[in-house]
């Protein structure tokens, strides 16, 4: 089955939702003017419900189908931009300096409003849908706020899903997985206290700058010393702060990074093992340390049975040759990992264009840009998911 033919009617209107959205970019938990052009667009379409202020900026619009049966899904979409200065040319381009949609939510957010608007003219199944606008995707968890808020108590829902844009997959491709498909999100500071001196008399001193070299060294043997290989950790130093004048050594430094795992047990062993390695050799320097590790996000994690059903769906959309579905597992996160903690579901990849063409810069990039061509696909596929889901009778 091509694109919707209705769906396709509706790509210009996307489109333009799409750049508007693009040129007014918010990020967590203050996307006031995206909230409340997402309300507009709903507004228009005959919703059933809509529920605003859902983990401070969210929305959930509320669609009865035919029928009456009791069961219900949800379509997630994110909306949430980031704190990078856009280096586009565009007649859209971000008019936030600083920040900036580079990793394509104003075109999930663009696609769930086709299907939504398509679904709304149409109600093409019997039971309910939920179109669930997300905030802050990024860092910040606005996923799991939502849920801690009671999303799923409000939304009673057998189902939730979800898709990302994805660079360097043509358009008109998809691709998933059963299991994990992103990894958890782990972040840590650890602080290291010595005995600040004069750099002319190291020994009156205890130097943190060289404890921080010996821990930073000695926690990458955690990934390729203390696990096993096929469970993939990737522990990454990202941050050193210490030290304010050339012949001063600290009193203090700090080392901040993340940590990428697939299982909540390689997440355990990692805390463990950094704190067990810390301690060691701050003692062995006579220097002090502290570790704070947080879990962020856990891993994304497909259920089978409607990765199946997801599978489905793509080959009738995109043809058979399209779609993968043994989608390798990547090490970004994603905080639609806490609504399938929750109820099953399925993640999803959707082509945005080749390396090189339209839609081939990597998200994250100051120069990325969605790809509009993307739009009417996802937007089928939604309205596809729904009318499968929940088919109406005879």
């Amino acid at each position: 089955m091509p694109v919707n033919n209705r769906i396709a009617d509706l790509a210009d209107e996307m489109t333009e939702w799409r750049q508007e959205m693009h040129k007014h970019p918010e990020t967590a938990f203050e996307e006031v003017w995206t909230s409340a052009y997402i309300k507009e667009r709903l507004d228009t379409f005959g919703m059933d419900e809509i529920h605003t202020g859902i983990a401070k900026t969210g929305i959930v619009a509320v669609l009865k189908g035919q029928g009456d049966s009791d069961r219900a899904i949800g379509i997630r979409a994110d909306f949430d931009a980031l704190d990078i200065l856009e280096l586009n040319d565009l007649p859209y381009k971000s008019q936030n300096p600083g920040k900036m949609h580079a990793c394509g939510h104003d075109g999930h957010t663009a696609m769930l409003l086709g299907a939504a608007k398509y679904m709304a003219e149409t109600r093409n199944f019997d039971g309910t849908v939920y179109l669930i606008f997300q905030p802050a995707e990024e860092n910040e968890g606005g996923g799991r706020v939502m849920v801690e808020e009671g999303l799923f108590d409000r939304f009673p829902m057998e189902a939730v899903y979800g898709m990302h844009n994805s660079p360097g997959l043509p358009v008109g491709q998809i691709s998933m997985g059963p299991g994990p498909m992103m990894a958890g999100y782990d972040i840590f500071e650890i602080t290291i206290d010595g005995y600040g001196t004069h750099a002319a008399r190291p020994h009156q001193g205890v130097d943190p700058v060289i404890v921080q070299a010996q821990i930073v060294m000695a926690l990458q043997t955690i990934a390729s010393r203390q696990t096993d290989a096929i469970d993939s950790v990737v522990l990454s130093i990202t941050q050193v702060h210490g030290g304010d004048t050339y012949n001063v050594i600290p009193q203090q430094v700090k080392l901040r990074g993340t940590v990428r795992s697939f299982k909540p047990e390689m997440q355990d062993l990692v805390e463990e093992k950094m704190n067990k390695l810390c301690a060691a050799i701050a003692s062995a320097y006579d220097a002090k340390v502290d570790v704070h590790y947080e879990r962020r996000y856990p891993p994304t994690v497909n259920d089978p049975t409607h990765t199946d059903f997801c599978a489905e769906i793509a080959r009738g959309l995109v043809g058979d040759d399209n779609v993968n579905t043994k989608a390798r597992p990547v090490m970004g996160s994603e905080d639609f990992s806490f609504m399938l903690q929750e109820k099953p579901g399925c993640y999803i990849r959707m082509g945005n264009g080749e390396v090189g063409g339209e839609g081939g810069v990597v998200v994250h990039n100051p120069h990325y840009n969605f790809n509009d061509a993307a739009l009417p696909w996802g937007a089928t596929y939604w309205a596809e998911i729904a009318e499968k889901s929940l088919p109406r009778k005879g």
